[in-house]
């Protein structure tokens, strides 16, 4: 059955329910390395410009408890950025000199992305980082959002605000491999769609990483 269909037929399928705690108890225990945007493409490492040095940037990955389990809250681009237009992504970006750390750079993407102040944030943790092929080092930030809020995206950055469920995002069976041309070399990907909603690239493979050490 295709991947897009399966959020279709979600709400009939036995799965894996995960809470919060689940989550902190996963990053207690998670060791592994960081991942890349190279992991599917080894051979492409070899000839793709090295950068000095990785730049740092920080996501939030906010959890929030709904009546049917912990949702993963997500952001879509807007269509007019010169990066990423569109794509789905965790609110953050890049370090500023002014934060304190990435928990701190994050928490003030965050805020000013979707308008998820830090106060209504508890932070579980960091998951491994992820590099990307534009040479950025992401540290995605757990957190787990305490009360319920209205997001207020912002007009310039962010086109929607949505939801995922935990339990279908952390399913490691509902992600799949697809890969387009840079260039003339062919750049293999995680994907997991979810409703209109194609989430593929860097936030796709946190979440797998995620899916990952939950499913353990």
């Amino acid at each position: 059955m295709p991947l897009h269909r399966l959020c279709s037929i979600y709400d009939g399928m036995s799965v894996k329910p995960y809470s919060i705690d689940h989550v902190a108890r996963f990053l207690e225990r998670d060791l592994r390395e960081g991942s890349s945007d190279f992991d599917l493409n080894p051979e492409i490492r070899a000839s793709w410009p090295a950068p000095v040095e990785l730049r740092p940037a920080a996501v939030v990955v906010p959890l929030i408890q709904r009546e049917n389990g912990v949702n993963v809250i997500l952001t879509k681009r807007a269509s007019h950025l010169k990066h990423h237009p569109g794509q789905i992504a965790f609110p953050g970006g890049k370090v500023d000199e002014g934060d304190l750390d990435v928990t701190d750079a994050a928490l003030r993407e965050a805020d000013e992305e979707i308008g998820l102040s830090r106060e209504n944030v508890e932070i579980l943790g960091e998951m491994q980082t992820h590099e990307t092929v534009t040479h950025f080092r992401i540290t995605p930030v757990i957190g787990h959002v305490l009360r319920n809020f209205s997001p207020r995206p912002h007009a310039g950055e962010v086109e929607e605000v949505f939801e995922v469920p935990l339990a279908y995002v952390g399913d490691p069976a509902n992600f799949a491999i697809e890969g387009r041309f840079w260039g003339s070399k062919r750049r293999l990907y995680f994907v997991v769609p979810w409703g209109p909603y194609y989430i593929w690239g860097a936030t796709a493979r946190i979440l797998r990483n995620l899916a990952e050490g939950l499913s353990k």
